[in-house]
């Protein structure tokens, strides 16, 4: 690669891992419809990462349990990393290893689902996690760099970027969360469009009035 600025640099690492981030598409999409059902339906998603991760799985919680773009109900997401007393609690008494770990046993339930951001992929509490997802009946997902990687193996799905470069894929995960909260929401849209009733027919009833035959005349009276 030429020598030029730090800026140049950046870009052209970001520009690099497009074209294969592009291929994410149909898997965001997915995991967007399936999170709008099962969020909608009383479900949770727990979330965890380290460091920059940690801030990136923080903001795709405040987006779901805010918003993203229009007004709608709010959806049941919680980054563990956050809950700081239970984490150094957890961290003391049992170890780094299982802050996480501990947690998802404690707040996961059958069918939420369980998302681990992680650059490199190798992050124990992280594997801890998943792990205990597993266990407990939760899906796994992951945001991760390059694989295949250990937190990928771990867990049922795996978003990975693939950049060498740490920032870049976080930039990218960071895309990714917006993009998931994108489907998410228009997946809830088509199912709130889907559960409307449909028109009701003509005829003469109009609300709040009985319509009766004048006699047999055939003629409609107000009753």
């Amino acid at each position: 690669m030429a020598a030029g600025t730090p800026l140049d640099a950046h870009l052209a690492h970001l520009a690099a891992a497009l074209p294969p981030y592009r291929r994410c598409e149909p898997l965001l999409a997915r995991w967007g419809a399936t999170l709008a059902q099962r969020l909608t339906a009383g479900g949770r998603l727990l979330v965890a990462g380290n460091g920059g991760s940690a801030a990136e799985a923080q903001h795709l919680t405040a987006e779901l349990v805010g918003k993203l773009r229009d007004d709608r109900r709010p959806l049941s997401a919680i980054a563990l990393h956050a809950e700081t007393s239970a984490l150094t609690a957890i961290g003391n008494d049992y170890g780094y290893e299982e802050v996480f770990a501990r947690q998802v046993r404690a707040h996961g339930r059958p069918d939420d689902v369980l998302l681990l951001l992680s650059t490199s992929g190798g992050s124990g509490n992280l594997l801890a996690a998943a792990r205990a997802g597993r266990e407990a009946g939760l899906r796994c997902w992951a945001f991760t760099g390059p694989a295949p990687n250990p937190l990928a193996d771990a867990c049922h799905e795996v978003l990975a970027v693939d950049s060498p470069d740490s920032q870049v894929v976080q930039e990218l995960h960071l895309v990714s969360s917006h993009l998931l909260c994108e489907y998410v929401e228009q997946a809830m849209a088509e199912y709130v469009e889907a559960a409307l009733p449909a028109a009701p027919a003509a005829g003469p009833v109009r609300a709040g009035v009985e319509v009766v035959l004048d006699g047999g005349a055939g003629r409609p009276v107000e009753a």
